[in-house]
């Protein structure tokens, strides 16, 4: 079995007397894609945001391939620098900057955060941006780019600083049936590359045919968890079969 890049351990997290998270439990191997579903307000997001320490945690700990996140306020950007070569998480609304064309917003972290030289950082941009097929829009400000653009851009900024670990928030929820079968495939080619990657989706449908394992989350703990096309076919729990009673997604069409 491969190794742990993610540990995520009795994962709590309260706002007022609401409780977010509690006790989550969450592992993601090298080479897995790893889908976490759920009824809106379970949790999923906020797991993620703890996980790129941009959420504090009131108890449990996470691991991110040896860097660990411990409970209390989030650390100060100056002591992350290790962390966010480590991971990366994908807005699902894509959030570039709106004033960067593409290839700026793809070079901005390795210029900035790890000191590469600018035409280094160009060069890698670039063939990043070919390899997510969106080479020929690297002038275009987000604006100008459609949607299925934006998430590939967003997917290159993410992978410019190397990062082990990918994770994203809802990546199919603007996107088109075809345009859901081409993230799905450049996701699975990422992982197949060595990558963890760790993705929030309502789309039982791009779940069953792209990710690796299925965590269900509800109320804020990890309910059922499997083989995703297993857990899909046969769910155990009640949240998994009230889950998948509610989807109206459209299903992805493998090519």
């Amino acid at each position: 079995m491969s190794e742990a890049v993610l540990t995520v351990s009795g994962l709590s997290l309260a706002r007022g007397t609401r409780e977010i998270l509690r006790g989550v439990e969450l592992t993601a191997r090298r080479g897995e894609l790893v889908a976490l579903m759920g009824l809106s307000g379970g949790g999923k997001t906020t797991v993620l945001r703890s996980v790129a320490a941009l959420e504090p945690f009131d108890a449990g700990s996470i691991d991110v391939d040896g860097f660990l996140l411990a409970p209390g306020p989030t650390p100060r950007e100056q002591n992350l620098a290790p962390l966010r070569r480590k991971v990366a998480l994908v807005f699902q609304q894509h959030g570039l900057f709106e004033h960067l064309d593409a290839l700026r917003n793809v070079t901005l972290a390795p210029i900035h955060v790890l000191g590469a030289r600018r035409e280094e950082a160009e060069a890698k941009a670039g063939a990043l941006l070919a390899a997510l097929g969106v080479s020929h829009r690297t002038g275009a400000l987000p604006r100008q780019l459609s949607g299925g653009e934006a998430q590939r851009v967003a997917i290159a900024r993410a992978l410019a600083v190397d990062p082990p670990l990918l994770l994203m928030d809802e990546p199919t929820a603007s996107l088109d049936p075809a345009r859901r079968v081409d993230l799905g495939e450049t996701l699975v080619r990422l992982a197949s590359e060595g990558r963890t990657l760790v993705v929030t989706s309502h789309d039982d449908d791009f779940v069953r045919d792209f990710a690796t394992r299925l965590v269900v989350m509800a109320e804020g703990r990890v309910v059922e968890e499997g083989p995703a096309r297993e857990v899909l076919a046969n769910p155990a729990h009640a949240a998994t079969r009230t889950l998948l009673a509610g989807s109206t997604q459209s299903p992805p069409r493998r090519r």
